[in-house]
């Protein structure tokens, strides 16, 4: 048996190594509880997604109109639901980069330093390509913080040839698709003998008016190039003296890349003049653009474009256009790329249960979706590039049961293009894949 002062010795020396181990434990117990709150924290801190394009200055309107119906898809398919990986919001941050590549490459850092890793950009392909250039290059840097950059309208076809990335997304069809569908389409016109080319003098405008030039010289080599003219961009306020010479040319249709306050301005030179040859265009339609053609524009001007504008062939989309209009009553939705892709990174994150731009873009690369308007998209994983049916519509009252401008004219789809026959091949994309 043990004594008494055997006893006190033995409780002695377990009470000691209780108090000892009480520090360690109580250690991983705070610990355990840190864990558990940053956890809890990182999933409730919102998916952040920045939005750079023009905000202010002459390209304003179609900024500020895609930033409109970017935030409402995050809010009306996601945010009104309960956000998306277990309940994390999706913030839409705006950047106005002026539509100048320096300062894209500001905001872009701007970006960065608030910890965005999604950058949605579409207006203007100079501004894309120094976006792209600024991503790869921080990409390269600092691995393990990667930046996406989310094309929706920026459509030089290098961005996803030469120069393609695989931080690099296109979610429309580049020029030369576009293109090859529109020239087909002139091509079949036997009434039209004569071509007048006028564009923005940057890459996007030079894409334009190179490939029209040789697409129509192998479907049509008897049609004539009355004329290739490039205007400064932003900077032209009335276009008469351009649509003068267009007039004296005796061209039989237009060609044009031109969007924004350019398309503005030189729909209403056309207006004015009462020249009444067909137009074809990539952007003549919304934000102030429909308005000003009216009645003068109708059946004169055709668009080529991704999802058809009239009629609305599913229920769903007709659903989201209401609640947007309800929403903006002086917008529209311009621009359903937006829309699809933001549905499709987020089905690549819920995929992957991830927001990582390396996991998202994997679960991206020839990636399926049906579109709320029914239609079918592939993102090729070789180059980034997307493929869906392609549309030409016309300027018109009729038919119309979703306007532009609230001016009671809009599009009208008369010719379509399946997603098959939209595919052209891979062009000079070397992809420099990362390792993980």
């Amino acid at each position: 048996m043990l004594s008494a002062d055997d006893n006190n010795s033995k409780n002695y020396r377990e009470n000691k190594k209780l108090a000892m181990r009480t520090p360690q434990i109580f250690r991983y117990f705070v610990l355990s509880i840190l864990l558990v709150f940053s956890s809890y924290t990182l999933s409730q801190e919102p998916v952040r997604i920045a939005f750079m394009d023009p905000l202010t200055g002459a390209f304003a309107s179609i900024g500020n109109s895609g930033l409109k119906q970017l935030q409402f898809a995050a809010d009306y398919l996601y945010n009104s639901k309960g956000g998306i990986l277990g309940g994390r919001m999706i913030e839409i941050v705006p950047l106005d980069n002026k539509q100048s590549p320096t300062e894209s490459q500001l905001q872009f850092r701007r970006a960065v330093s608030g910890g965005i890793q999604y950058i949605f950009q579409g207006n203007g392909s100079a501004v894309a390509n120094a976006l792209n250039d600024a991503i790869n290059r921080h990409n390269r840097r600092n691995p393990g913080q990667e930046v996406m950059q989310v094309n929706y309208s920026a459509v030089d076809p290098i961005l996803t040839e030469e120069n393609c990335s695989f931080w690099h997304f296109r979610w429309d069809a580049h020029a030369n698709m576009k293109l090859n569908i529109l020239t087909d389409y002139i091509a079949a016109n036997e009434g039209i003998n004569s071509v007048y080319i006028i564009g923005q003098d940057y890459s996007f405008g030079q894409v334009v008016s190179d490939t029209s030039i040789e697409l129509l010289r192998q479907k049509r080599p008897d049609i004539k190039i009355a004329g290739n003219e490039f205007h400064p961009i932003g900077q032209v306020k009335d276009f008469t003296p351009y649509v003068t010479k267009i007039v004296a040319s005796g061209a039989d249709a237009v060609i044009t890349g031109n969007y924004g306050a350019d398309m503005v301005s030189l729909a209403r030179s056309i207006i004015d003049n009462g020249l009444d040859i067909p137009i074809y265009t990539f952007y003549a339609a919304y934000d102030g653009i429909t308005a000003t053609l009216g009645e003068d524009g109708k059946d004169r001007i055709r668009l080529i474009h991704n999802e058809t504008s009239n009629p609305i062939p599913t229920e769903q989309r007709k659903e989201f256009y209401r609640a947007f209009k309800a929403a903006n009553p002086n917008n529209d939705v311009t621009q359903p790329r937006i829309t699809n892709a933001l549905m499709m990174i987020v089905q690549a994150m819920e995929e992957t249960q991830s927001t990582d731009p390396y996991d998202v873009g994997l679960a991206l690369e020839d990636m399926r979706f049906t579109t709320i308007g029914g239609d079918e998209v592939w993102m090729r994983g070789e180059d980034h590039q997307v493929f869906q049916s392609l549309h030409i519509s016309v300027h018109t009252d009729e038919g119309v049961e979703f306007d532009a401008d609230n001016s009671g004219f809009g599009l009208y789809t008369e010719y379509s293009v399946p997603l098959e026959e939209t595919i052209v091949p891979v062009n000079e994309c070397r992809m420099r894949r990362p390792r993980r």
